[in-house]
């Protein structure tokens, strides 16, 4: 499982352990990843995601699921978001009323 956020891309990154002598030693700053089930309500279905704490707020605070899938860039998201992403613009396209 590749340790990356399927929302915001967010995965691990490296760096340098530094004592007190300075001497450098690899380290890696790993996200804080969650294993979530998120309600789409264009879909009326739950999906399993891996998103960090950060995007799992960000989610919230859009208004769900469909609005953060719907506001967010393609090339972040993960296949899995991107897939869920165009199925919500489907049926949003195809509720919409054409007047």
């Amino acid at each position: 499982m590749a340790r990356r956020c399927e929302l915001t891309g967010k995965a691990v990154l490296t760096g340098n352990n530094v004592s007190h002598a300075k001497r450098r030693t690899k380290r890696r700053f790993l996200p804080n990843l969650c294993n979530v089930t998120l309600q789409s309500e264009a879909l009326k279905k739950r999906v399993r995601l891996t998103v960090s704490a950060a995007a799992l707020r960000s989610v919230e605070h859009r208004g769900g699921l469909d609005a953060y899938l719907l506001k967010a860039g393609d090339e972040e998201l993960s296949l899995k978001a991107r897939r869920l992403k165009r199925d919500i613009a489907k049926v949003q396209s195809a509720a919409a009323p054409t007047n």
